[in-house]
C-alpha cells in the first residue's frame, strides 16, 4: 500500500473512528457473539455467524486504519491563493467553437485521497483533475491528462474556501 497523503484533521477522525469501533463496537458485537453462542447449537444458528461476521469486520477495519496512519505523509494546505486542499472550485469545460457562456460548468471540492468521493464531486489530490487543479487561480485555463493519454480542458471560475471538517474517511 502506497503511503496516503492525510491532513491533522483526517488523521484525528481516523483516530476517533478507531477508538469508537475499539470501546464501543467491540464490546457490544462480543456481547452479541457470546449472546449468540448461548443459544445453542452453533450449525443453524444464523445470529452466531452474523455477530463473528460482524466482529471480524469490525477488527478488518481496524487493522485497516491502523495501517494507514502507520504508513500516513501528513500534509498541510499551501498558504497560496491558488486552488488548495479542502477548497471546492467551480469550473467550466472548455469546448473549442462553443461559446464560453455554453460550456458545462461543474463544482468539485479537493481532498485527500481518504475522503475522496466521486459521487459527491470531491476530488483527490492524487486524481489527475486534483493534481491539474492545485496551486492554480481563478481565470486559468488547466489541462488534465488522463492516464489513457487522453486530456480535456478545464477553465476556473471560483475557488470557494473549507475547512474539510465535514468529510468522512471513505470505508471499503
Amino acid at each position: 500500500m502506497a503511503s496516503e497523503k492525510l491532513t491533522k484533521e483526517d488523521v484525528e477522525k481516523i483516530k476517533a473512528e478507531i477508538n469508537e469501533r475499539k470501546s464501543v463496537l467491540r464490546p457490544k458485537i462480543l456481547e452479541d457473539v457470546k449472546s449468540a453462542r448461548a443459544q445453542g447449537d452453533l450449525s443453524e444458528n444464523f445470529e452466531y455467524y452474523a455477530a463473528r461476521k460482524m466482529n471480524r469486520e469490525n477488527n478488518s477495519r481496524i487493522a485497516y486504519l491502523e495501517k494507514v496512519l502507520r504508513e500516513a505523509t501528513i500534509i498541510e494546505a499551501n498558504s497560496t491563493n491558488g486552488v488548495n486542499l479542502d477548497n471546492f472550485v467551480k469550473v467550466k469545460f472548455v469546448e473549442e467553437g462553443v461559446d464560453e457562456v455554453s460550456w458545462e460548468e461543474e463544482t468539485y471540492k479537493v481532498v485527500t485521497s481518504i475522503r475522496a468521493d466521486s459521487i459527491k464531486k470531491k476530488v483527490s489530490i492524487e486524481a489527475p483533475l486534483g493534481k491539474a487543479l492545485i496551486n492554480k487561480e481563478i481565470g486559468d485555463i488547466v489541462k488534465v491528462d488522463l492516464d489513457n493519454g487522453g486530456s480535456y480542458e478545464l477553465k476556473i471560475i471560483d475557488i470557494i474556501k473549507d475547512t474539510g471538517d465535514n468529510d468522512e474517511i471513505r470505508s471499503y
